[in-house]
């Protein structure tokens, strides 16, 4: 998610989940290859698992940009056939990829050449009138015969022309069934949900025929509910993290970048929906976003968020799966 998925967005994640993987935001190219690659490439070494995901459409440079995430250590390198901004389908990238299944191909032949790491699609179920089920399922099986195994499928189609990328998120309708019959036609591929999910009982119910979910603007907005995931979804037997251990275990990384001279509110403004629903949130977002963005702000903007919010609330443990 551009904008959204960023380095501090990852590190705070992590401290809510240890298994689940993260993805980057959507880096192209040539930001990659003719610009400034520390910065779009470097992460924390707590963001492991971590898959950098990549916009392009030139075989070569998608090739030394998988080069280059073996090389900085990343866990899987993902090419992005599904955002349908018009500044990303204007450089013939993202969701109208769909529509050149032979091109995503020879990408994904050519970033296998280049690395060992797992090189995975992440697409629409279709674009503009190209939305039957057969262009679907030539799309995947062009793909796949370049040795791609990883599909991550965004149960809606988009519309690359009337609607904005947030009316792609919302207005053509979830069709689950699609990918659903996509698994049962190629069992043996990989075949991860996305789209609209929004909690880890739907997550659940999803994998009783898909092997994953991705869980995107939910995991987001209400980033608590990625804390019972170790717990829910892979089996773990430590208890979850409360709140209040997740803000203590992030602290000390928001400290470290304070020190390099970013923003509080660079950090902290992935975190404002930890509280969702919760008797203190309207003080914690309100004291972040009034004084996070002041030059000056520092770790006590933080405590003084902190103190409006009730015991019960940062020391409370996500609720025990029941399903």
């Amino acid at each position: 998610m551009m904008d959204w998925t960023d380095r501090h967005c990852r590190v705070f994640h992590r401290t809510l989940t240890r298994r689940t993987l993260l993805y980057t935001e959507m880096v192209t190219t040539g930001a990659i290859l003719h610009g400034d690659r520390a910065r779009h490439l470097d992460f924390d070494a707590a963001e492991h698992p971590l898959a950098l995901q990549l916009g392009g459409n030139d075989a070569a440079a998608l090739a030394e940009c998988a080069r280059l995430a073996e090389d900085w250590g990343y866990d899987e390198v993902n090419l992005n056939c599904g955002c349908p901004s018009d500044r990303v389908s204007s450089g013939s990238f993202g969701a109208c990829l769909m529509g050149t299944p032979d091109v995503v191909a020879r990408a994904v032949e050519a970033m296998r050449g280049a690395t060992r790491l797992p090189v995975t699609v992440k697409h629409r179920i279709g674009i503009d009138d190209l939305d039957s089920y057969e262009h679907l399922s030539h799309f995947v099986r062009t793909v796949e015969a370049a040795g791609c195994q990883t599909f991550i499928v965004h149960a809606r189609k988009a519309w690359l022309s009337g609607l904005s990328p947030k009316e792609n998120r919302e207005i053509p309708p979830l069709r689950y069934e699609v990918v659903q019959q996509l698994k049962a036609d190629f069992p043996h591929l990989t075949i991860v949900l996305n789209g609209g999910v929004r909690s880890l009982e739907e997550a659940k119910q999803a994998l009783v025929w898909a092997d994953g979910v991705m869980i995107g603007r939910a995991a987001y907005q209400e980033p608590f509910l990625l804390a019972a995931a170790d717990r829910d979804m892979f089996g773990e037997g430590t208890p979850p993290p409360t709140r209040r251990e997740a803000m203590e275990a992030y602290l000390p990384y928001v400290a470290a970048r304070l020190e390099e001279g970013q923003p509080l509110n660079r950090m902290m403004k992935h975190t404002l929906g930890l509280f969702a629903g919760q008797p203190g949130a309207r003080h914690w977002k309100r004291t972040l976003s009034e004084q996070g963005h002041r030059p000056s702000a520092g770790l006590e903007v933080v405590r003084a968020a902190l103190s409006g919010v009730p015991d019960e609330v940062l020391d409370a443990c996500p609720l025990p799966d029941e399903g």
